[in-house]
């Protein structure tokens, strides 16, 4: 059923516009190159207060149209496609928790597929400095990427490689985490107390997930953000990008953004589940 999906996205509209700013933050972190930057941010609270101040307001908000047109299509295919694969793998020799694992990593790399073209005109924007009044907007941006390097790994779909690792994984852990260690432990018969177990479980799902998929994130928006030098590429591909962060800022550079993305997709991730499980019930129940 589409219903559960359905309200989903409703309240992933709410996440977005609240969490927007974090994920603004957390793109400007991740394709800062070092100290040596100097255009870098000292820290969360000096890149809060630097867009603030240079940007106004609205600079927190930068790209929020690419993510909202792409919530539909994201959150359909994010939980029906999990669904029909948990299906699918409930046929198979695995076990039931590798296979929510599995079910998870199918659905996240097939989200991946869907949203590419959206986080390449959002990552574009939000790595733009200009105030907001002198941006592009979504649509004009998307023609410039088109007209100029086409819809192709050079155009509107470059970094797909680091968005499916980055959907992939996460999706793997979020989903695989959450229904492995809510069966493992014991549920209550006050409502309060269960929702609170699902909610914190909900939570370290979504933390759990960010941190281990993070360098696939960090490689994505390197390759669609801007490059160093205008007009030479180089970030090309999800592993080349990774070697190269690694070799010319240290590893903590492949987890740049960490704290503002666990801080918008911890409380958030546990949010979407619960309510599409909750949603998902009561069908089941009723229906």
């Amino acid at each position: 059923c589409f219903l559960p999906w359905l309200v989903v996205k409703q309240a992933s509209y709410q996440i977005i516009c609240l969490m927007h700013p974090l994920d603004v933050v957390k793109t400007r972190f991740q394709i800062q190159r070092g100290a040596t930057d100097p255009t870098s941010y000292k820290s969360l609270g000096h890149c809060f207060r630097t867009i603030f101040q240079t940007e106004g307001a609205f600079g927190f908000y930068k790209g929020i149209l690419p993510p909202i047109l792409a919530e539909t299509p994201k959150r359909a295919v994010k939980f029906f496609t999990f669904e029909q694969y948990k299906k699918l793998l409930n046929l198979t020799p695995l076990s039931p928790g590798v296979a929510l694992s599995a079910a998870g990593l199918g659905s996240g790399l097939t989200e991946a597929l869907v949203i590419n073209p959206f986080e390449v005109v959002k990552v574009s924007l939000q790595a733009n400095r200009d105030s907001f009044k002198e941006q592009p907007s979504s649509f004009a941006q998307a023609r410039r990427i088109i007209k100029s390097d086409g819809f192709g790994l050079r155009g509107l779909n470059k970094g797909l490689t680091s968005t499916l690792g980055r959907h992939g994984v996460f999706n793997m852990i979020y989903f695989g985490f959450y229904f492995n260690v809510k069966d493992a432990i014991p549920t209550s018969p006050d409502p309060t107390l269960e929702f609170l177990r699902k909610f914190t479980i909900g939570l370290l799902s979504g933390t759990i997930s960010s941190c281990v998929n993070i360098p696939f994130d960090v490689a994505k928006s390197r390759i669609q953000g801007p490059q160093p030098v205008p007009g030479e590429i180089k970030y090309r591909t999800c592993f080349q990008t990774m070697a190269l962060v690694y070799r010319e800022e240290g590893y903590l550079a492949l987890y740049k953004g960490l704290v503002p993305k666990i801080m918008r997709l911890g409380p958030g991730g546990a949010v979407m589940l619960l309510v599409y499980e909750y949603v998902s019930g009561w069908l089941q129940r009723n229906w």
